[in-house]
């Protein structure tokens, strides 16, 4: 299969909520159990869009569906802070594996320098090994663990922050 990495479209939102809301209810890369209606992207999205900051897609070339997508947004909204971002990446399950984590998470460090942005961070759930290791082989450094800062699914969560020095 081909994926093309683009901007993500106003039209693609309702298969980036299907792919978010299989996360709220079966994953662990977002901690945050409620489920997102239409609105609540339209809103995520237009806010994204007003502050520049980039959301992308991957699209399987053949049925133009998306399959994953990409975003980074303020780490802080203290202005000390604009310079920091901290980004996501979600993929759907059938489609994990086949390196559009690392594609996506290219196009963001690539339009992260382009926008003068200095400092990339990821919060990562402590058993997310595979995502740990793919910001590891990019160049991410771990740079903090927060045990039982959050939970999911009725159990304590620990994070680990990870950043990435543009």
């Amino acid at each position: 299969m081909q994926f093309l990495i683009r901007p993500a479209q106003s039209s693609d939102l309702i298969e980036i909520m299907h792919i978010y809301n299989h996360e709220i209810k079966s994953g662990l890369a977002t901690w945050n159990s409620q489920i997102k209606n239409l609105a609540d992207y339209q809103d995520w999205f237009d806010q994204l869009q007003k502050q520049n900051f980039p959301i992308f897609v991957a699209e399987e070339i053949n049925s133009q569906n998306i399959v994953g997508y990409a975003d980074y947004s303020s780490f802080r909204q203290v202005n000390g802070y604009r310079a920091t971002v901290e980004h996501s990446v979600y993929i759907s399950p059938q489609f994990s594996h086949q390196g559009l984590g690392k594609q996506l998470l290219l196009k963001l460090i690539e339009h992260a320098k382009q926008h003068q942005i200095h400092v990339m961070v990821a919060a990562i759930d402590h058993e997310n090994i595979t995502s740990i290791q793919l910001h590891q082989k990019l160049g991410f450094e771990q740079t903090g663990y927060m045990p039982q800062v959050g939970q999911k699914f009725g159990l304590w969560r620990d994070l680990v922050l990870m950043q990435y020095m543009l």
